[in-house]
Order: C-alpha cells, then structure tokens, then sequence
C-alpha cells in the first residue's frame, strides 16, 4: 500500500489505517520497522498510532533512550514499545534492554525507527513502512504487511 501525505491530518488518517488493518499475531509481539531519512515523519506516525490506541501520555522521540514502553487499554495490545536504534551500532545492543522478552509476548505492539541498523535482531515476518519526501515537499508511506 503506498499513501502520499499532503499535511499532519494525512499522516493521521494513514496511521489511523494501518492501525485498523494491523493483523493481531497468534505467538510473539506484533512488529513494525519504520525506515526513513531524518525527518520524514517516523515519530509523528506513532503518536498518532499511540493516541488512537488510548496513549495518554507523551510520545517523544525515543533517540535518547532507545526504548519507551506504553501501557495500552482497551486494546488486544497492552504495550506500546517505541525504539529508535539510529544510535545503536549493532543489534546486540538491544539485547541489553530485554529485546527477546519484548518480542516473545503477543500482547506487545512494537515500532522501531531505524530497523535497517540492527536487522539480524529483528523477527522473519514483520511490517514495513518506508516513509520519503517527494518532489514536492509531502511525504510517501510504503507500507508492507508482515
């Protein structure tokens, strides 16, 4: 599926979309890679999926951290993860930080900006979203089911 975003409101019905057509996994956490130059709108797409999944709180940029988990209610999901592994040298880094703990459980719904830097760690099956600038000044979504 390929969208083009023209403003914001785009992004959060793209989000919105995807989010309605994400298929709940039967084993093991629920992944997407978010690929994309600085910039492009990888954040803002989670916080639109992290407030229409029920997300109170802030959702920054987790560069800093790596990691941030959400609670989620009222979903199949319970956890939100955010990772950023722009920074991360190698996948062994996200071991240090219970990565294999996170993907065992079904409940958790992951999104990782960067997924390219530390492919070895991530799942066989994933979903992936490519998101580029055109021309134009918008902005293009990719997206590829698990």
């Amino acid at each position: 599926m390929n969208r083009i975003s023209k403003k914001t409101e785009d992004t959060k019905e793209i989000a919105k979309t995807f989010l309605a057509r994400l298929k709940f996994r039967k084993a093991g956490a629920t992944m997407v890679g978010l690929s994309g130059e600085l910039g492009t709108g990888k954040t803002t797409f989670v916080q639109f999926l992290a407030r229409e999944l029920g997300v109170k709180r802030k959702v920054a940029s987790p560069t800093f951290v790596i990691m941030k988990r959400y609670a989620i209610k009222n979903s199949k999901y319970k956890n939100l993860f955010h990772l950023d592994a722009y920074r991360l040298k190698n996948e062994k880094e996200l071991f240090h930080l219970g990565w294999e703990e996170v993907l065992s459980k079904k409940e958790n719904l992951v999104f990782i900006e960067w997924p390219e830097n530390v492919i070895k760690a991530l799942p066989k099956k994933y979903y992936k979203i490519k998101i580029t600038h055109t021309k134009e000044g918008h902005r293009k979504f990719e997206i590829k089911n698990a």
